[in-house]
């Protein structure tokens, strides 16, 4: 428990840490490397390229000030960052490198202002919070090892099968190494997969959204090329150009609590661009386990060309008694036309989601690039759609679609 002397001292400190957070955490993030190059090994370096990681850290610091007296409030924006760890590898002995490299940039970052009492306080205040995040991640790990088919660490996996699904997205088939079993996902879950690409120092990792409805036979991954010769292209273009069947790739257990609920609500899955992974899995799920369920499938691509699993939606609503399937095209082509594989063209508009006329009971699920789904979440909110009836999920640290503060890592 933290002094009440000590609860005052790390809130005071929240109005500078929302000014000074992120050049805060780019300070942090530079030295942890420096003193610790291995940990290059798991952090993504494509989201610290970009200032993504920097200023979720930023944002959770942030909140950490703000409500240190009320850490429950924080509660389920730590079980989305611990799924992100655990799936990552992060091990309780990381926190205390943690803990000091944040103080020394403290330090660093408000100088004089950061007085011994200030840094004191936040050296305690920061493990009781690194404790919250220890005890989530435990129960996690335990629950990845011990679950079905489950393991622990790295496990490796081989492709059976590459598929190019569109001009830029590929899936990958993948089967346990050793002849075993998968563990079951949950439909709208990631794995991490860790490569060794020629030429790199360190080891990379990134996580992809299943994209195929859980089985015990395999798992499906579906890539996005990114642009190469960037750090986000780095594994991309590694997956698209030499990795083949028989290759070997290293996982960890499924996570993340973005997840499609078993119940009977009508639902609506409106995805943009390499978004449509995990809404893929939860349609397929739902046709597999609860066709009756009203489901609605909106996806938003730019043409025919880059769009992944057309056929595959088709084929899926088919088995549905109350589904329906929209596509948008930002910028159809002549085929497209011709062939009229959509439905409107231009963005997905706020009349466009008004006019699916969702029942107030519905629930939406968002998964896309982040202008997409602030759009999306802002039609969703002008058309009077409960904030708890609407999940989302985006690929890189937490961070707030509505550009106030939050949490993330």
């Amino acid at each position: 428990m933290l002094s009440q002397k000590t609860i005052e001292i790390v809130k005071s400190t929240a109005p500078v840490l929302a000014d000074k957070g992120v050049e805060i955490t780019t300070y942090f993030y530079k030295k942890l490397f420096e003193n610790h190059p291995e940990l290059l090994n798991i952090f993504n370096h494509a989201n610290q390229s970009k200032g993504r990681q920097q200023t979720a850290l930023a944002n959770t610091v942030y909140a950490a000030a703000t409500y240190i007296d009320q850490l429950e409030v924080l509660l389920p924006a730590v079980k989305q960052i611990a799924h992100k760890h655990r799936s990552l590898q992060v091990k309780p002995e990381h926190y205390p490198i943690v803990g000091e490299h944040l103080l020394l940039a403290i330090k660093e970052v408000l100088g004089d202002a950061a007085t011994e009492e200030i840094l004191h306080a936040w050296g305690e205040a920061y493990g009781v919070i690194a404790q919250v995040f220890i005890d989530v991640e435990q129960e996690m790990y335990q629950q990845a090892e011990t679950s079905h088919a489950g393991w622990s660490d790295f496990k490796e996996f081989e492709v059976v099968r590459k598929e190019e699904e569109s001009s830029v997205i590929t899936s990958f088939y993948l089967k346990p190494a050793d002849g075993s079993n998968v563990s079951l996902h949950k439909p709208g879950q990631y794995i991490t997969i860790r490569v060794s690409i020629p030429g790199e120092k360190y080891l990379l990792n990134r996580q992809y959204s299943l994209s195929d409805a859980p089985n015990e036979d395999y798992y499906r991954i579906s890539v996005k090329r990114e642009a190469e010769f960037t750090p986000e292209g780095k594994v991309s273009n590694y997956l698209h150009d030499q990795v083949n069947v028989g290759d070997k790739l290293e996982l960890t257990v499924p996570a993340g609590d973005f997840i499609l609920d078993s119940g009977s609500e009508p639902v609506y899955l409106i995805s943009g661009g390499v978004g449509i992974t995990p809404m893929l899995s939860m349609l397929k799920t739902i046709a597999q386990a609860a066709p009756a369920r009203p489901t609605t499938f909106l996806h938003a691509s730019k043409n025919g060309t880059v769009h992944a699993f057309y056929d595959e939606v088709k084929n899926t609503m088919e088995i549905l008694q109350r589904g329906e399937a929209i596509f948008v095209y930002e910028n159809p082509t002549v085929e497209d036309r011709s062939n009229q594989k959509f439905h409107f063209d231009g963005y997905v508009t706020e009349e466009m989601i008004r006019e699916l006329h969702a029942e107030p009971e519905s629930k939406f699920y968002v998964c896309g690039p982040v202008p997409f789904m602030r759009a999306i979440l802002t039609h969703l909110e002008n058309i009077g759609v409960p904030a708890e009836k609407i999940n989302y999920e985006f690929f890189g640290p937490a961070m707030d679609l509505k550009q106030k503060q939050s949490v993330g890592v």
